[in-house]
């Protein structure tokens, strides 16, 4: 929800009234460049390298705006995806948009929030956007709403048909899914230009809020005992902004992107951990069935004392799959070519213990 109204006044966008709720330093170039989202792990990369790269008109909206952000010189938006008047005004004057806000959580408990931010917000900016001249929105999506399988014996692309049936059950990807579906239907018609980004887990450095990297932090934490039994793919969070910038240029309408770079068990990525942060890799490994039933009766059970689980059971649920894919599309149309994961891991285990292990 947005927080306490700035007392900063934008000079682009001028209030109807003096309660309205928005920040932004003065700059002489007017935005038509709309960043939503932009201060979360993907999106504080993205606004960095547009802004080092030297594009001077962008707007970023976001519910509250870090004092790094003000700092850019960039035109900043205090609200909300979910409230229509904040929406409209954020559009002003633009011409293509980065479509980033949303939430991360594998909690059942976050499904309507995430719905009504992922779903309903996307359909808000679509037809806000529409109406006011925009031609080109870049939106980001999830590798999962394509590209999970039981057994890994398949490598998907985006030809691949949607795994509906297993990520139903996961309200995190089941928005997202929805997400792509409602951005498609309402913003398509001549001149108009919608492509959707799908990365797989972004590791690298700058994820303050854990969004993506606390299963780094668990590993050195010693918080994880049991190796899963599936398999993951990663990439790195600053080849994923460059791909999107890319694609706001190259991208094609209506078309998926799969954007990852590599294909690793749980084994090996646990190993590979386990070398360069000195912390042993867990060995046992439970049946899938027997790891999944246990732990989601073991959060069952706390839920029903009204206490915190110790086990995160739909995460334990997820790791029994594989999340395995092809970025061919990807490289042949956006010439993404991601770094060696072995310097991302390394990039993301040296900012968790820098920011989160006291160094350690």
């Amino acid at each position: 929800m947005p927080k306490t109204p700035s007392k900063k006044r934008t000079a682009q966008i001028v209030p109807k009234q003096s309660t309205k709720k928005h920040a932004a330093i003065v700059k002489r170039v007017p935005p038509t460049t709309l960043i939503t989202g932009g201060t979360g792990f993907l999106g504080a990369h993205l606004v960095r390298q547009l802004v080092e790269s030297g594009q001077k008109d962008l707007r970023v909206m976001a519910t509250s705006i870090p004092e790094w952000l003000t700092g850019l010189g960039v035109d900043t938006f205090e609200g909300s995806i979910t409230v229509d008047d904040d929406v409209a005004r954020a559009v002003e004057g633009v011409t293509e948009i980065y479509h980033l806000a949303g939430r991360v959580s594998r909690e059942k408990d976050d499904a309507r929030e995430m719905y009504k931010l992922h779903v309903e917000g996307t359909r808000l900016l679509c037809d806000a956007a529409k109406k006011a001249g925009v031609k080109t929105i870049v939106l980001s999506s999830s590798s999962g709403t394509i590209a999970v399988t039981e057994k890994g014996d398949v490598t998907p692309d985006e030809t691949y048909p949607p795994p509906l049936d297993i990520i139903a059950r996961w309200p995190y990807y089941a928005s997202k899914a929805y997400q792509e579906m409602a951005a498609l239907e309402r913003f398509s018609g001549k001149d108009l230009r919608l492509v959707i980004m799908n990365p797989s887990l972004l590791l690298g450095p700058g994820d303050d809020r854990l969004s993506s990297t606390k299963v780094v932090l668990d590993f050195m934490a010693r918080k994880i005992n049991a190796v899963p039994n599936g398999g993951l793919n990663f990439v790195d969070v600053r080849d994923t902004a460059k791909a999107f910038r890319v694609a706001m240029q190259k991208g094609r309408h209506g078309q998926r992107y799969l954007l990852g770079a590599v294909n690793w068990t749980f084994v090996k990525f646990f190993d590979r951990l386990r070398r360069l942060t000195k912390v042993a890799s867990p060995r046992l490994a439970f049946p899938s069935q027997v790891a999944i039933t246990g732990a989601h009766v073991i959060d069952s059970l706390f839920r029903q004392w009204n206490l915190t689980s110790p086990l995160e059971a739909d995460s334990i649920e997820m790791a029994e799959y594989f999340w395995y894919f092809h970025h061919a599309k990807a490289r042949r149309e956006l010439g993404f070519v991601p770094r060696d994961p072995g310097d991302t891991l390394n990039d993301t285990v040296r900012y968790v213990r820098e920011n989160f292990l006291g160094g350690k």
